[in-house]
């Protein structure tokens, strides 16, 4: 499967809201072309190389798909798009066309099914509706209720302050249960760093 790909500084994921401006004729273009198709693009980490410019050079294997809902013509007059995040993907290949854009073949990696919260994850399902209340987060309209494991990982590891190569890394575990492990791991090891 062929899929353009925004390398950005961020890591999106699943279920996930995203808010971008376009700028760049090679994005403009991809939004237009995916528009116009019904089509998703695929939203990548970088790991060296600029947002802006030449196609970066290094970027995370592992993306996902970025769904538009939205549009909007900015005060600034750039295209402002609104983007939910849908499946998730490895990168096999890529190619950058003249134009500096990339476009990769990927794999669609299959998300175990959803599974029902346990009265363990109490703890990050609080942790979520306080996250659900800061202004940036509001923002988003993202509906931080979790529907389950799956939704409830998937929001935490985009939402909580994480490195992106920790990200990347929760991104790659297909197991809800090990992603809301590898969470609180990360959440224990920031706490350890706060009181340190």
């Amino acid at each position: 499967m062929s899929l353009p790909l925004f390398p950005l500084n961020t890591v999106l994921f699943p279920g996930c809201i995203l808010d971008l401006q376009i700028f760049e004729a090679r994005y403009l273009d991809m939004i237009g072309r995916c528009m116009k198709k019904g089509e998703g693009f695929g939203v990548v980490c970088i790991l060296d190389g600029e947002e802006v410019g030449i196609a970066p050079d290094g970027y995370a294997r592992v993306g996902c798909e970025a769904r538009i809902t939205d549009f909007s013509q900015q005060d600034n007059g750039l295209l402002g798009i609104r983007v939910q995040g849908g499946r998730r993907f490895i990168v096999h290949g890529s190619s950058v066309q003249p134009d500096q854009l990339t476009v990769a073949e990927v794999e669609w990696l299959e998300d175990e099914p959803e599974q029902p919260l346990q009265d363990e994850d109490a703890d990050l399902v609080a942790l979520l509706k306080a996250l659900a209340e800061h202004p940036m987060v509001e923002a988003l309209n993202m509906g931080t209720e979790a529907t389950g494991q799956q939704s409830l990982a998937n929001q935490l590891a985009y939402l909580l302050p994480f490195n992106e190569l920790d990200k990347i890394d929760l991104l790659q575990l297909d197991d809800p249960q090990q992603r809301l492990d590898a969470i609180q791991a990360l959440l224990d090891e920031l706490q350890g760093e706060l009181f340190a």
